[in-house]
């Protein structure tokens, strides 16, 4: 049995700090969109717009412009982050910096980026709202059903992370084939799941769009983060024809694996990891 070093210690504990720290600023994040902007009255907090102010004077205002200008900087510097760092050049210089832990790195960075996003985003309470459900009985129906759509896209985002190999896409599983000496993972997985993953390492596009944009109440600071995100999401993707192929292979392949009987003396599994 090969002994322990502190090589693997080390990064065996990087790692998992990441996992730590990608998880609770998930939690934040679920929060951050979802909850507080679906259940924002009953905290007590003060109101999300002015609809007594009109979007003239409001556009005139120097602490909503300040507002809007402090979030989409935050906005920006997020997606030069999460993108610079997916460069093919920023990549290969990372990977020869950091080695195995360069995807690590890369979520953990993300992570906080997000974090400094949430910590100091500005809610613009000075102007009016695109939209506000306050109608009986809708004032309390709507954001009932936002939050139980809000909570299944969450749980459809959740699975399908865990399909698409979640300890692979925070760097844990490059860590440990490391440390046994296995190599890269993503290079156990078929040519198809390669190409796959080249474009759509984020599979939660769709649920993202519906959390953004499904709310009773949508103020400015809302619509910038919806818009701007949106955008980057739509962008950021480029499936095309033989991913959504593969796609429906897989998905027709999980659901006859998960409906077929078990039966004993089957023969060992010989399909190649995807």
């Amino acid at each position: 049995m090969a002994s322990v070093t502190f090589r693997d210690c080390f990064l065996c504990v990087s790692a998992l700090i990441t996992f730590v720290f990608v998880f609770v600023t998930g939690a934040d994040f679920v929060r951050f969109v979802s909850f507080r902007a679906i259940y924002h009255n009953l905290s007590g907090a003060a109101p999300l717009c002015r609809d007594s102010v009109s979007w003239s004077v409001a556009l005139r205002d120097g602490a909503v412009l300040k507002a809007v200008a402090v979030d989409g900087f935050l906005l920006v510097l997020f997606s030069l982050q999460h993108s610079l760092l997916a460069w093919t050049p920023v990549k290969q210089v990372c990977q020869n910096v950091f080695g195995v832990l360069s995807r690590t790195v890369y979520c953990f960075s993300t992570a906080a980026a997000l974090q400094m996003l949430m910590r100091y985003w500005q809610p613009v309470t000075s102007a009016p709202c695109l939209w506000s459900v306050r109608s009986a009985p809708w004032d309390i129906w709507f954001p009932l059903i936002c939050f139980i759509l809000h909570f299944l896209c969450w749980a459809i985002i959740c699975s399908i992370l865990l399909i698409f190999d979640y300890p692979e896409l925070l760097g844990i599983k490059q860590v440990y084939y490391e440390c046994l000496g296995l190599g890269d993972p993503l290079l156990l997985k078929s040519e198809r799941a390669q190409r796959l993953y080249s474009h759509l390492r984020h599979p939660v596009c769709v649920e993202l769009l519906a959390v953004l944009w499904l709310l009773p109440t949508l103020p400015l600071d809302r619509l910038l983060l919806a818009a701007f995100l949106s955008v980057y999401l739509i962008l950021a993707h480029s499936l095309d024809a033989q991913d959504c192929a593969y796609l429906r292979r897989q998905l027709r392949s999980k659901l006859q694996l998960f409906s077929a009987p078990l039966e004993d003396g089957d023969g060992s599994n010989t399909h190649k990891t995807d």
